[in-house]
């Protein structure tokens, strides 16, 4: 529940429960309306028992820190920009071949995009080739070698 709304509730519950002692005996009220307003008190009671607990075992949520990577071109950039390099029907052409082999399985629309980016480098290495992915010469022989 909301803090404003909670602080309301128990304010209002609070002030019937009081306004009603005090106009009426309790010997006046039937038996439903005394277990409503024992009802509603239990239920005031349980709510701030439950607010106050919570406040009490609140702990600041751990912080993890990520490692600092080398300040090297990851193998992805370097090899997007020399995809790039290419005209739309050579990045397509390359699409096709790593399809051809069976290490990409999107559409063939000239975008580098995750598919390309994970079918390049699993084409990279499994031709020996993964290191030529951290340069744009590298990865231009890659592709020329790939469609060639």
């Amino acid at each position: 529940m909301l803090p404003a709304v909670s602080r309301t509730l128990t304010a209002t519950v609070t002030a019937l429960a009081i306004a009603v002692a005090a106009v009426a005996p309790a010997q006046a009220l039937g038996r439903n309306e005394r277990n409503v307003l024992k009802g509603l008190a239990a239920a005031v009671l349980l709510h701030e028992a439950v607010r106050h607990s919570r406040k009490a075992n609140a702990q600041p949520a751990p912080i993890q820190v990520q490692p600092q990577r080398p300040v090297q071109q990851q193998p992805a950039n370097a090899a997007a920009a020399a995809f790039h390099e290419y005209d739309w029907q050579g990045r397509r052409m390359i699409q096709q071949r790593l399809a051809a082999y069976g290490y990409y399985r999107g559409a063939i629309d000239g975008v580098w995009g995750r598919g390309t980016a994970s079918a390049v480098a699993a084409y990279a290495r499994d031709v020996n080739a993964a290191n030529s992915l951290y340069s744009r010469d590298g990865s231009v022989q890659l592709y020329n070698h790939l469609i060639g």
